[in-house]
């Protein structure tokens, strides 16, 4: 191998390392700082390809996601004097690259342990200031929204954001637990008698309100009803009156035919009168004019 080989050998290498000292790339999703002497000269650098001093500069890339702690349960005690275990999570990401590596060297677990410490403390004080009743059954939505402003006031030297705080669970000791189900109980039944009363008073007027429709409306259809026969029987009867003016044995020979009709039915109706009574004077009429 002749020395200008061996100069162009080294001269590749060399220029691959200073492209490789010269860049750095900071991934998707990440953020990059910059140190020229251990002093940060850059921050919150975008993902991509960036550029750099050898030897005199260096730099660190961190995850700038959504990042989750979740903390072991801790007890808290309540106003009442009961402890309670709360079981939750925080969801965080960095914001500012200097704060944060300033605070926490650049370590998640140092910014995690001081984040969890802001946070119990939150909790104790929200606590502190609730009975159990309060915090198991109404007011946990109420707690978390007050950790979450606390805690992003708290943390604004951190370089990072908190995004929510949930709490999974809270525990009750055994020796609480009944009576504060029984209490709950006692309350929920307490509303569903109120509920079931109201319903029943509810049920009752609206009965006495359709009963009385009811009533009025019967007695104006059977006031109606007489009205309407009434015209009809006087209408009858005018015409009775004047079918009999016109033709008074004719009218009386149709009333005794409607008689003879229904006095019999069928061949099994008798009926059991005088020879002389008024009912069989068109019978004798008949008779006489056969003879």
């Amino acid at each position: 191998m002749s020395s200008r080989q061996i100069f162009a050998g080294i001269a590749v290498i060399v220029v691959i390392w200073l492209a490789a000292a010269c860049t750095y790339t900071v991934p998707q999703s990440h953020l990059g700082i910059l140190f020229q002497y251990g002093k940060i000269i850059r921050m919150n650098m975008p993902p991509g390809l960036h550029f750099k001093i050898p030897i005199l500069q260096n730099a660190r890339v961190f995850d700038g996601r959504i990042r989750t702690l979740d903390n072991p349960p801790q007890q808290f005690l309540t106003t009442n004097k009961r402890n309670v275990k709360v079981d939750y999570f925080v969801k965080w990401r960095i914001t500012d690259t200097k704060e944060y590596y300033q605070a926490t060297g650049g370590k998640a677990s140092v910014l995690e342990s001081r984040l969890a410490s802001i946070i119990n403390g939150g909790l104790r004080d929200q606590f502190a200031n609730r009975t159990i009743q309060e915090a198991v059954s109404s007011q946990r939505a109420d707690i978390m929204q007050a950790l979450d402003v606390g805690t992003n006031k708290k943390i604004g030297n951190l370089g990072i954001k908190v995004i929510d705080i949930r709490i999974k669970q809270i525990e009750l000791p055994e020796v609480v637990h009944n009576s504060v189900f029984n209490r709950m109980r006692a309350e929920r039944e307490k509303v569903a008698k109120k509920v079931r009363a109201e319903g029943k008073a509810a049920s009752k007027r609206i009965h006495a309100e359709a009963d009385k429709k009811r009533t009025v409306i019967l007695a104006q259809a059977f006031h109606k009803a007489l009205t309407i026969k009434g015209k009809g029987d006087a209408k009858a009867t005018d015409i009775y009156a004047a079918a009999y003016d016109k033709d008074r044995e004719f009218y009386n020979f149709l009333r005794s035919l409607r008689v003879y009709r229904q006095s019999w039915n069928s061949k099994q109706d008798m009926l059991v009168l005088e020879p002389d009574t008024q009912l069989f004077k068109y019978f004798k009429s008949s008779e006489k004019q056969k003879q």
